[in-house]
């Protein structure tokens, strides 16, 4: 008997498989007043929302609502997104980017960087110790193309994307790597975080903001005790409860919105093991509410107290590492070698402390955002401010965003010397305004 060729028909059984498993998405303008609405319905797998979110999360879009909904091996999500300015998408080529992007997540891998080397710093944090890293990493011939570092309970974590600045290479010699570490891990030590200080160089490629989460989570920031004042950062509110009819655990959070939050909180939910069925997703004005249905990787609930506790310091850790701290500063200057080592320094002499930044340098032009606070953790006196503009230059270093005091003056206009307040809202404005510090008092 003749045997059938059977390579064709396993080619559209693959195929088919590949149909399957390919996210289908759908983007819709006319449904929704405000936003547009992105739906994907796909089969279900552990990680996939958090793809998904990534996805929206890293083109700039604000996810103003959302539902998200498991059936069996199903997974259905639908997000009313906005641009940052708060309007519908138009633009034809972000909508195809989106298109092409959430169709590909089931297969999305790690990439290498290209033609850069990763360091991963973490420790304990202090006034300055951001400009002794770039100075040591400065002194070493290291270029820095690109970091961020993020600061939360006392503890730092950074990742700083490097070159060789003779050869403009990757750096691959051991010896360079070994000394570079050597210098770092004393820097990071400082007097007293021997156990904790660390130091690797890494290959692989782990999304930005989600390996800082994991680094601070491996860190155990969530039980440490912050060093300074951190009463302009706000906490949210984080309850779990078990739905014992369902067998799910249930958890919700409210609190400030901001960008990235829902991020913040599903990347945690998923590095901590950690599967959402269903979620909603609301805001409201500057208002978050969200609630997830979860369960443990292995089909379980949250089964103890201390598991419950645990979660919900994480999440709120989660939610504070990237909460925006102080004066935003943006610094736009032609890069040089030692340029970010001059700008930390300057910082340090005034005792400036960087809570947040974020580095990148594209053809030849360092741009750079700091969110900056005295030693304590208050807000910088303005004249200090202006006197750092001055040495590093008015023009390149601009204040992007006020103190958090600044705004609760201007908003406070009732009560009790309302009036004055209001008045003083004013006066800070124009003084603001001769600092170069804003663009218009009117």
């Amino acid at each position: 008997m003749m045997q059938m060729d059977r390579r064709p028909f396993l080619e559209e059984y693959e195929k088919l498989v590949v149909r399957m498993n390919t996210p289908r998405v759908m983007i819709d303008n006319a449904g929704c007043v405000d936003a547009t609405r992105i739906m994907i319905d796909s089969v279900r797998k552990d990680g996939i929302l958090l793809e998904a979110v990534q996805v929206l999360t890293d083109l700039n879009l604000s996810i103003k609502k959302g539902y998200v909904s498991s059936d069996g091996r199903w997974n259905m999500d639908v997000f009313h997104v906005t641009n940052l300015d708060g309007n519908k998408l138009t633009d034809e080529s972000i909508i195809n980017c989106i298109q092409q992007s959430l169709g590909t997540v089931n297969r999305t891998k790690s990439k290498s960087i290209d033609g850069m080397t990763a360091l991963e710093l973490t420790g304990t944090d202090r006034v300055g110790l951001l400009s002794e890293v770039f100075a040591v990493l400065s002194e070493l011939n290291c270029d820095i193309i690109e970091s961020k570092v993020w600061t939360h309970n006392g503890r730092i974590a950074a990742i700083i994307h490097l070159k060789d600045c003779d050869s403009g290479s990757p750096i691959e010699e051991p010896q360079k790597i070994n000394r570079i570490e050597a210098r770092l891990k004393n820097v990071l030590k400082g007097d007293n975080d021997i156990r904790s200080a660390k130091t690797s160089f890494s290959i692989e490629v782990t999304h930005t903001e989600r390996r800082l989460h994991q680094m601070m989570f491996a860190d155990r920031d969530y039980e440490r005790t912050p060093i300074i004042n951190t009463s302009g950062r706000y906490s949210p509110l984080v309850s779990v409860q078990n739905c014992s009819e369902k067998e799910y655990s249930v958890v919700n959070i409210q609190g400030k919105d901001r960008p990235k939050l829902l991020f913040d909180v599903v990347c945690t939910l998923t590095d901590m093991q950690y599967v959402v069925f269903h979620a909603t997703i609301n805001t409201r004005e500057d208002d978050a509410y969200l609630e997830f249905f979860i369960r443990h990787i292995d089909g379980s609930p949250i089964s103890s107290e201390p598991e419950k506790q645990r979660v919900i310091m994480c999440l709120r850790s989660a939610i504070e590492r990237r909460a925006p701290e102080g004066v935003q500063l943006e610094l736009c200057k032609t890069d040089k070698p030692g340029l970010l080592a001059e700008v930390m320094r300057t910082f340090r002499e005034n005792a400036i402390n960087v809570t947040q930044c974020e580095i990148s340098t594209t053809m030849g032009v360092a741009h750079n955002i700091f969110y900056v606070t005295d030693g304590i953790g208050n807000s910088v006196d303005l004249k200090v401010i202006d006197f750092v503009r001055e040495r590093i230059g008015s023009s390149c270093l601009r204040v992007k965003e006020l103190p958090l005091m600044f705004k609760k003056i201007e908003r406070d206009e009732g009560g009790l010397g309302g009036a004055v307040l209001v008045s003083l809202g004013s006066l800070l404005r124009r003084n603001l305004y001769n600092l170069g510090l804003m663009k218009s008092y009117s």
